[in-house]
């Protein structure tokens, strides 16, 4: 594709991941992650509520080998009953 050029891999590649914010719900994000990108630290993951406290936004940065595991993570992660929006 045309688009990788944009891309060299390896790569660090921010998700931001959007949800209710309930408990758990960053738990269920590093999950997905940790699935496509066994070796992502959640230690790592930046966390903002939003002002009214009923959304939680988790931002990911990943270290991207491929497109594809990008994309398959994307798909993951949009597929995830707890995600509303991914990034």
């Amino acid at each position: 594709m045309q688009g990788d050029a944009l891309w060299q891999f390896p790569c660090d590649f921010p998700l931001k991941v959007m949800g209710r914010n309930v408990d758990g719900f960053a738990d269920a994000v590093a999950a997905v992650v940790r699935a496509h990108v066994p070796d992502f630290d959640a230690a790592g993951m930046e966390l903002r509520p939003s002002s009214s406290r009923n959304y939680m936004s988790c931002t990911c940065t990943v270290r991207a080998t491929s497109r594809a595991q990008l994309d398959a993570l994307y798909r993951a992660l949009t597929a995830h009953p707890m995600v509303k929006v991914v990034l």
